[in-house]
């Protein structure tokens, strides 16, 4: 039953990263004016607003003027149904269950609107920033000095990276990776960095040898940095415990 509510909830949540998706990166307020068709203008009444139900009962179009709905938006709410839903099986009824829903809904965010602007939002960001110092204070899970080194490891490694390419990374990389060491610590950040890095780069070694980009066009790094963050809210603990006892074997 518990999973079912926590379910439901994901779904609304993502319909409501839907609208920060749509409006953030264009600076429009998340509050008002009410959802409206972004073709023909009509607003969309509540009925038709319902998660996943509704895009299914509309077959996928607007019922004022049948323009397609982009897949983005169920998509986009399944996605955090199934994040949230992992979560409490991971950390159950906690408040390190709030703590990684908020930090899985900024990735998820982060992650559509990189891919679809190639930006990453600072108002996403740095009250990201703010809430991960915010729930390590609170919860006493991190201490001050885990969570400042991995602001500053999160952050600095992307710094370094953006002055010796002159600017082949974005800044919104670096706040993102500021973002992770306030959530996770430096350890753990670093290896969700570590797997960020490493998949992005495998991705753009990819393209290259396919033709599809050249050595100068850009490619959303968010996206990766999002999924090593994941990867590393759920298993990055573990990995780190394994990699330390091994070190004193």
């Amino acid at each position: 039953m518990a999973l079912a509510v926590v379910l439901v909830f994901g779904l609304v949540l993502g319909s409501f990263l839907n609208v920060v998706i749509a409006r953030l990166p264009e600076r429009r307020s998340l509050l008002a004016p009410r959802s409206a068709c972004p073709v023909c203008g009509a607003p969309i009444a509540w009925y038709d607003n319902v998660p996943l139900l509704s895009f299914v009962v509309l077959r996928g179009r607007c019922r004022a003027c049948a323009t397609p709905i982009p897949w983005r938006y169920p998509l986009v709410e399944a996605m955090m149904a199934v994040l949230l839903a992992a979560a409490w099986v991971e950390f159950g009824p906690t408040f390190e269950f709030a703590v990684a829903a908020a930090l899985l809904a900024a990735l998820l965010a982060i992650t559509v609107i990189d891919l679809r602007h190639q930006i990453i939002p600072d108002a996403i960001t740095f009250p990201g920033i703010l809430a991960g110092i915010t729930a390590n204070v609170a919860t006493r899970h991190l201490g001050w000095a885990d969570v400042a080194l991995g602001i500053v490891l999160g952050g600095g490694i992307f710094f370094v990276i953006i002055v010796a390419s002159r600017g082949g990374m974005g800044a919104g990389d670096m706040k993102l990776g500021a973002m992770l060491g306030a959530f996770l610590g430096w350890k753990i950040a670093l290896f969700g960095l570590m797997v960020g890095v490493v998949l992005g780069g495998a991705w753009a070694v990819a393209l290259m040898a396919l033709g599809v980009r050249g050595r100068k066009d850009a490619i959303p790094f968010g996206p990766f940095l999002a999924l090593g963050g994941a990867t590393a809210l759920f298993w990055g603990e573990g990995v780190v415990k394994w990699y330390v006892s091994g070190l004193r074997m």
